[in-house]
């Protein structure tokens, strides 16, 4: 946690809630979900805010953390099959039921939908505390990456059930609201995600880390960024990688992140290097040493590395969809494909290749797009969104919370 020493007049006379957030993901675990809750917990707690961090227990020696305006509680959890360096919470609704008795939470906002979230839910329905919830992963889409597609339709159906048992469900983009929307979802708003600008920025452009990809100056570095798994689609940034090269041989492919796929394809493929896992300076460090980032993702409901490569002063090529979708405009922020148009992905991936010109002109539109992007806007319509749960109803609308309305 950020140690908070600064708080707004303005924030001091907003109402202090006392917020009980579940999630079954943390860090130091290195993920999307896991870095945007860090953001919004830290934006709760400059506005005054207490937070009760519901979690699972990480490790043998995890410790509880105790500091003002926030407290874990740490409960048993289990590793998710297939999905190396995440776990799941074990069901806890009679413990969380005794907890909230003694200290009740003016709010209980469920952040991740396993049996610890449900287990928050059940237990806040039955002592009438108000639930917010976010939906932050596709899991009835990751069955069919995982060799369980049959698992598709109970898992949509069980992440509906749990979402329409609170109040709101936060999602990060409109075009998430809509599709939920239309299967079911009785009350979706919408909560866009920020990007931190001072660690993601072009001066951190590494000339060592180039030298020590075998890239010179001029040199083209392709990067991905993201899970080394199924669901991301790594072939697609494999055939791209490849169609590019023939427009320049002296490109290199650089792939930044972990995960099951990574051993099979670092022996098919000796030419790309894997950089494995990095966080902080260093992983803003090899975003910036690129020049075109390759996300061709369908997985996502927001993807936080589209708007860290933006930042980062690269040329992104993504699937108009996701954070692209919302925050892209095509051919002047970067390249965008029509979802699913694999062609259209490679050929737009060619085009960026080919051209440094337009390469570094949407690279530089791109990181300008990206500095609107203030994780304190965002903070601010979150709390907002809470408080008026807590107060019998949001008194917002969908256009109030929506992104739109942050970059226009």
């Amino acid at each position: 946690m950020k140690d908070v020493d600064f708080v707004t007049e303005e924030r001091c006379l907003r109402p202090s809630l006392r917020i009980a957030l579940v999630t079954e993901t943390w860090a130091p675990e290195v993920n999307g979900v896991a870095m945007t809750l860090g953001r919004m917990v830290d934006g709760l707690i400059a506005r005054g805010h207490r937070v009760q961090l519901v979690r699972p227990k990480q490790t043998l020696s995890d410790q509880a953390a105790d500091q003002p305006g926030f407290q874990e509680v740490l409960s048993p959890g289990m590793k998710i099959p297939k999905y190396d360096g995440l776990r799941f919470g074990l069901p806890a609704r009679a413990r969380l039921f005794r907890l909230w008795s003694r200290q009740r939470p003016d709010l209980v906002h469920v952040a991740t939908e396993g049996p610890l979230g449900w287990s928050a839910v059940s237990a806040a329905a039955r002592l009438g505390i108000p639930v917010t919830s976010d939906f932050h992963t596709r899991f009835d889409n990751y069955s069919s990456h995982y060799g369980v597609g049959w698992l598709e339709r109970p898992v949509a159906a069980w992440l509906k059930r749990m979402h329409n048992r609170t109040a709101v469900t936060f999602v990060p983009s409109r075009a998430i609201a809509q599709d939920l929307r239309a299967r079911g979802y009785r009350r979706v708003e919408v909560i866009a995600r920020g990007v931190d600008t001072l660690l993601f920025n072009p001066e951190r452009r590494s000339r060592a880390l180039r030298e020590a990809w075998g890239v010179g100056k001029d040199g083209l570095v392709a990067v991905y960024v993201g899970r080394v798994a199924p669901e991301k689609n790594l072939p697609l940034v494999l055939a791209a990688f490849d169609a590019t090269r023939t427009k320049r041989p002296d490109a290199r492919l650089v792939i930044v992140g972990d995960g099951p796929l990574r051993k099979s394809l670092q022996d098919s493929r000796p030419d790309v290097i894997f950089a494995g896992m990095r966080t902080g300076a260093d992983l803003a460090a090899h975003y910036a040493s690129g020049d075109l980032f390759l996300f061709p993702s369908l997985s996502e409901t927001w993807g936080n590395v589209t708007l860290e490569a933006m930042a980062s002063g690269l040329c992104v090529v993504a699937y108009d969809c996701a954070a692209a979708a919302e925050v892209i405009r095509a051919g002047r922020d970067g390249l965008v494909a029509p979802p699913g148009d694999e062609a259209a992905f490679v050929r737009e991936a060619c085009r960026a290749a080919e051209d440094p010109a337009l390469r570094r002109a949407l690279a530089e539109s791109g990181c300008t797009r990206s500095r609107m992007l203030d994780w304190e806007r965002i903070h601010d319509r979150f709390a907002a969104a809470l408080q008026g749960v807590v107060n019998e109803g949001p008194a917002w609308g969908s256009d109030f919370l929506s992104f739109k309305a942050t970059v226009r």
